[in-house]
Protein backbone atom coordinates (compact mmCIF):
# COMPACT_ATOMS: atom_id res chain seq x y z
CA UNK A 1 0.00 0.00 0.00
CA UNK A 2 2.83 2.40 0.84
CA UNK A 3 4.55 1.60 -2.45
CA UNK A 4 1.32 2.39 -4.30
CA UNK A 5 1.05 5.72 -2.48
CA UNK A 6 4.67 6.58 -3.30
CA UNK A 7 4.07 5.71 -6.96
CA UNK A 8 0.90 7.81 -7.09
CA UNK A 9 2.66 10.76 -5.49
CA UNK A 10 5.62 10.42 -7.84
CA UNK A 11 3.42 10.16 -10.91
CA UNK A 12 1.31 13.09 -9.71
CA UNK A 13 4.29 15.40 -9.46
CA UNK A 14 5.92 14.36 -12.73
CA UNK A 15 2.70 14.29 -14.75
CA UNK A 16 2.10 18.02 -14.29
CA UNK A 17 2.98 20.18 -17.27
CA UNK A 18 5.99 22.41 -16.67
CA UNK A 19 3.80 25.54 -16.89
CA UNK A 20 1.29 24.27 -14.33
CA UNK A 21 0.67 26.22 -11.17
CA UNK A 22 -0.99 25.27 -7.93
CA UNK A 23 -4.29 26.83 -6.98
CA UNK A 24 -4.39 29.04 -3.92
CA UNK A 25 -7.78 29.82 -2.37
CA UNK A 26 -9.03 32.10 0.36
CA UNK A 27 -12.39 32.57 2.08
CA UNK A 28 -13.79 35.84 3.39
CA UNK A 29 -17.14 37.14 4.53
CA UNK A 30 -18.28 40.17 2.57
CA UNK A 31 -21.59 41.78 3.57
CA UNK A 32 -22.65 38.53 5.26
CA UNK A 33 -21.83 36.31 2.26
CA UNK A 34 -19.09 33.70 2.18
CA UNK A 35 -16.84 34.40 -0.78
CA UNK A 36 -14.21 32.08 -2.21
CA UNK A 37 -11.37 33.75 -4.06
CA UNK A 38 -9.11 31.43 -6.02
CA UNK A 39 -6.08 31.97 -8.23
CA UNK A 40 -3.11 30.13 -9.64
CA UNK A 41 0.19 30.59 -7.82
CA UNK A 42 1.22 33.08 -10.53
CA UNK A 43 -1.73 35.31 -9.55
CA UNK A 44 -3.95 34.52 -12.53
CA UNK A 45 -7.62 33.95 -11.46
CA UNK A 46 -8.93 30.39 -11.70
CA UNK A 47 -11.78 31.23 -14.03
CA UNK A 48 -14.32 28.41 -14.41
CA UNK A 49 -12.95 26.23 -11.60
CA UNK A 50 -15.65 23.86 -10.28
CA UNK A 51 -16.17 24.15 -6.52
CA UNK A 52 -17.68 21.15 -4.76
CA UNK A 53 -18.14 19.52 -1.41
CA UNK A 54 -16.55 16.09 -1.03
CA UNK A 55 -17.69 13.01 0.85
CA UNK A 56 -15.38 11.67 3.59
CA UNK A 57 -14.00 9.13 1.07
CA UNK A 58 -13.03 11.94 -1.34
CA UNK A 59 -15.77 11.36 -3.88
CA UNK A 60 -17.82 14.36 -5.06
CA UNK A 61 -20.87 15.11 -2.93
CA UNK A 62 -22.38 18.34 -4.26
CA UNK A 63 -21.33 21.01 -6.75
CA UNK A 64 -21.56 24.54 -5.39
CA UNK A 65 -20.84 26.33 -8.67
CA UNK A 66 -17.87 27.55 -10.65
CA UNK A 67 -15.63 30.55 -10.21
CA UNK A 68 -16.19 33.66 -12.33
CA UNK A 69 -13.64 35.49 -14.50
CA UNK A 70 -12.07 36.94 -11.33
CA UNK A 71 -11.77 33.49 -9.68
CA UNK A 72 -14.58 34.25 -7.20
CA UNK A 73 -17.69 32.39 -6.07
CA UNK A 74 -20.28 33.16 -3.40
CA UNK A 75 -20.96 30.04 -1.36
CA UNK A 76 -24.17 29.30 0.54
CA UNK A 77 -23.75 26.66 3.26
CA UNK A 78 -26.95 27.47 5.15
CA UNK A 79 -28.43 24.05 4.37
CA UNK A 80 -25.48 21.86 5.44
CA UNK A 81 -25.18 20.02 8.73
CA UNK A 82 -22.76 21.27 11.36
CA UNK A 83 -19.33 19.69 11.22
CA UNK A 84 -16.20 19.77 9.12
CA UNK A 85 -16.68 19.86 5.36
CA UNK A 86 -14.13 19.10 2.67
CA UNK A 87 -14.20 21.59 -0.19
CA UNK A 88 -12.45 21.09 -3.53
CA UNK A 89 -11.61 23.83 -6.02
CA UNK A 90 -11.08 22.00 -9.31
CA UNK A 91 -9.35 23.98 -12.03
CA UNK A 92 -8.64 20.87 -14.12
CA UNK A 93 -6.03 18.09 -13.99
CA UNK A 94 -3.15 19.07 -11.74
CA UNK A 95 -4.93 22.26 -10.67
CA UNK A 96 -6.84 21.62 -7.46
CA UNK A 97 -7.07 23.08 -4.00
CA UNK A 98 -8.62 21.43 -0.95
CA UNK A 99 -10.00 23.25 2.08
CA UNK A 100 -11.31 21.81 5.32
CA UNK A 101 -14.17 24.00 6.57
CA UNK A 102 -15.57 23.90 10.12
CA UNK A 103 -19.26 24.82 9.75
CA UNK A 104 -21.69 25.76 12.51
CA UNK A 105 -25.22 27.01 11.76
CA UNK A 106 -24.27 27.58 8.12
CA UNK A 107 -21.28 29.77 9.02
CA UNK A 108 -17.61 28.92 8.52
CA UNK A 109 -15.12 29.71 11.29
CA UNK A 110 -12.50 31.31 9.05
CA UNK A 111 -9.82 31.09 11.76
CA UNK A 112 -10.11 27.29 11.68
CA UNK A 113 -10.06 26.71 7.89
CA UNK A 114 -7.27 24.35 6.83
CA UNK A 115 -5.80 24.20 3.34
CA UNK A 116 -4.74 20.66 2.50
CA UNK A 117 -2.01 19.81 -0.02
CA UNK A 118 -3.22 17.18 -2.49
CA UNK A 119 -0.60 14.69 -1.29
CA UNK A 120 -2.10 14.81 2.21
CA UNK A 121 -5.58 14.31 0.76
CA UNK A 122 -4.33 11.13 -0.95
CA UNK A 123 -2.71 9.92 2.27
CA UNK A 124 -5.91 10.66 4.18
CA UNK A 125 -7.99 8.68 1.70
CA UNK A 126 -5.66 5.69 1.92
CA UNK A 127 -5.64 5.82 5.73
CA UNK A 128 -9.44 6.05 5.71
CA UNK A 129 -9.70 3.03 3.39
CA UNK A 130 -7.18 1.15 5.53
CA UNK A 131 -9.12 1.88 8.73
CA UNK A 132 -12.33 0.62 7.15
CA UNK A 133 -10.57 -2.54 5.98
CA UNK A 134 -9.04 -3.10 9.41
CA UNK A 135 -12.36 -2.60 11.19
CA UNK A 136 -13.99 -5.09 8.82
CA UNK A 137 -11.28 -7.68 9.49
CA UNK A 138 -11.45 -7.06 13.23
CA UNK A 139 -15.20 -7.54 13.24
CA UNK A 140 -16.86 -10.10 15.55
CA UNK A 141 -16.59 -12.95 13.01
CA UNK A 142 -12.77 -12.69 13.00
CA UNK A 143 -12.12 -12.40 16.73
CA UNK A 144 -10.83 -15.37 18.66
Amino acid sequence: MRRLLALILLMGTTALPSGAHQIESALTYFEGNLELSSSFSNGEPTEGAMVRLLNPDGTPQRELGSTDADGRLLIDLSDVADGVLDLQVDGGPGHRDYLELPVSSGQVDLDQVVSLPFALVLVGLLVNVRRRSDSHIDGPQHRQ
